[in-house]
């Protein structure tokens, strides 16, 4: 599959941010979005990548970005994740009960993004019309981007 190119329209998608709401890009709409997939809450790289975003929020408001993070994990997972690590920022629940080896609906959009690779960190900034800006693989390349 092709990775999606700047200007391309993002998909709409709806996902669980508690357990009686959820959050839609399409409620974005207006301001830039940080799309931020990682594989699993709790993991020490994307404990540590979270954590950073949740330090840099300052810098994201001055530009009225809003982040949010994307996993296969479920809604208690990412609550007791958040609390723990004292996020601000919503992570939203792509979880299903699925049959191995079968992806996620955020995996399959996560690898049309990024070209072919299913459960890989990725950020994709969105601009205010939630078109994509840039596919990152990490936030080494946001920092180059700057």
């Amino acid at each position: 599959m092709p990775a999606l190119t700047a200007g391309t329209p993002a998909p709409d998608f709806a996902l669980p941010s508690t357990p009686d709401q959820k959050v839609s890009l399409s409620e974005l709409r207006g301001k830039p979005v940080v799309l931020v997939f990682y594989p699993a809450d709790w993991s020490p790289v994307c404990s540590d990548q979270l954590g950073l975003y949740n330090e840099l929020l300052p810098e994201f408001a001055e530009y009225d970005a809003q982040i949010i993070g994307i996993s296969v994990d479920g809604i208690w997972c990412h609550l007791a994740f958040s609390k723990d690590r004292k996020f601000h920022t919503p992570l939203l629940a792509d979880f299903a009960v699925r049959e191995f080896p079968l992806p996620s609906a955020v995996e399959v959009a996560s690898a049309v993004l990024i070209g072919g690779v299913y459960s890989a960190a990725a950020l994709f900034l969105l601009q205010a019309k939630l078109r994509f800006g840039v596919a990152l693989e990490s936030m080494r390349d946001l920092v180059l981007l700057a």
